[in-house]
């Protein structure tokens, strides 16, 4: 039997690099997508697994405890059931994990792999760890800064088609209208990033691009409620991890609003500057993390001001504001999994006027019910008009009465969006205004 300790681990060589396919676990398809091709372009052949099914979650709990995390669960069970699937040869496969490395049980998800590869017959197939912590050293495997830097916009240009489509998707009058575009995008991203070099300027004009694009879709402005989704990152995000849960809200008439996969990274980032105030550790890195955290919180403005110039869509919350929610409510020191950052996205969608929010979380997991679940009472109580509800995912879990669970709480919403008098706002403009009215100082 193989022991899989810190030193003793199948290396992803440079040998390997040349004819080994990596497969990328999906947590978002769009965001995952782009970073799938960055790695193509610096000579990875990647490939991103699409794939659902109540087989998923079967072949996981075949070889993984049925205790562990469920995005452990899925995410195993998802590279088990492609090696398997007879679409890959098993010797000339490698997988691919994103790890943070902070104390969440996720932080363990790679050994869980490892020895679920190993009863599966597959211990030979290595695993890569994708973090920035440096958990592992992988020969063929580097992250380079030309690397990073695409990864950066992948997250970006991600996060922006995300907003712009759950935006838009409610109210177009040709179904399938904003899926389009945002397909279109994406191909059309991945396709300069593989052959252009990145400009910052030309990552400017494409906001501005995408942004006019997705206004001139034809739609109806009527008032929709929207729901807000936070929680643990993967069920969150991920289709296959929250049972199509942006699709449910949306086929119940809601309008969808997450907030975006640069916030997560801001908060990795922001965390060590909270390990030098309140411990005074890492005074050698802080000063690198406080130019990486202005960094990407100027990246961040820019594309909320280009949002704002055009004055279609309602742009992200800044970070540094949505640090401050959390003030009076919860210690920035609380930062295992998702931590405090939680909390602060359900204030950050309150402070933005989506009241209605669902929280998912998979069971059992600590973080998630603290700073989740734990924290509902007393948000509720500064904010009454809150109306949020906890949703646990599991293997076991019913789909049905997480659904049904998820109609009460709109139901809700619909008698206290009926309470209160309608009013027009910017949002609600006549699709003949939306497509004659384009703002000054928008260069397409």
């Amino acid at each position: 039997m193989v022991i899989h300790m810190a030193q003793d681990y199948i290396r992803f060589t440079k040998e390997m690099k040349r004819d080994y396919t990596i497969l990328i676990p999906n947590m978002l398809p769009v965001h995952f997508r782009l970073i799938s091709r960055v790695f193509q372009n610096y000579g990875y052949k990647t490939e991103l697994l699409e794939t659902e099914g109540p087989q998923i979650g079967e072949t996981g709990l075949k070889y993984v405890h049925n205790d562990t995390c469920y995005p452990a669960i899925l995410v195993i069970g998802q590279f088990i059931d492609a090696i398997k699937s007879g679409r890959y040869d098993p010797h000339k496969v490698a997988l691919v994990l994103f790890q943070t490395g902070g104390g969440c049980r996720a932080s363990n998800y790679i050994s869980l792999l490892r020895k679920a590869l190993e009863r599966a017959g597959y211990e030979y197939v290595p695993v890569i760890s994708f973090s920035l912590a440096g958990i592992e050293k992988h020969p063929g495997w580097k992250l380079t800064p030309a690397i990073l830097h695409r990864l950066l916009y992948a997250v970006m240009y991600g996060d922006l088609m995300m907003t712009l489509e759950n935006q838009t998707k409610p109210y177009e009058l040709n179904h399938g209208d904003a899926a389009a575009k945002s397909e279109y995008w994406c191909a059309r991203l991945t396709d300069e990033m593989a052959h252009n070099r990145i400009s910052y300027g030309k990552v400017l004009k494409n906001y501005r691009d995408m942004i006019f694009d997705f206004a001139s879709i034809p739609m109806n402005r009527t008032e929709k409620v929207k729901v807000g989704i936070v929680g643990e990152i993967f069920v969150k995000f991920s289709p296959l991890g929250n049972n199509n849960l942006a699709d449910f809200l949306n086929s119940e008439g809601a309008e969808v609003v997450i907030p975006g996969l640069l916030d997560f990274c801001m908060y990795c980032v922001y965390n060590g500057l909270v390990d030098k105030n309140l411990y005074g550790r890492g005074r050698f890195t802080a000063p690198v993390q406080k130019l990486a955290y202005k960094f990407l919180l100027k990246k961040q403005y820019d594309m909320i001001n280009i949002m704002k110039e055009n004055g279609m869509f309602r742009p992200s919350t800044p970070f540094d504001h949505t640090v401050s929610l959390a003030d009076g409510y919860i210690s920035h020191g609380v930062k295992m999994g998702e931590g405090w950052l939680l909390t602060a996205e359900m204030l950050e969608l309150a402070d933005e006027g989506v009241n209605n929010i669902v929280c998912t979380q998979p069971f059992g997991c600590l973080p998630n019910h603290i700073c989740g679940k734990g924290m509902m009472k007393p948000l509720k109580a500064k904010n009454p008009d809150l109306n949020i509800i906890a949703i646990d995912y599991d293997t076991g879990a019913s789909v049905v009465n997480q659904q049904n669970r998820i109609k009460l709480m709109l139901a809700g919403a619909a008698r206290m969006k009926n309470k209160k008098s309608p009013t027009v706002n910017d949002n609600e403009r006549t699709d003949s205004a939306l497509l004659n009215n384009t703002p000054q100082g928008l260069h397409v």
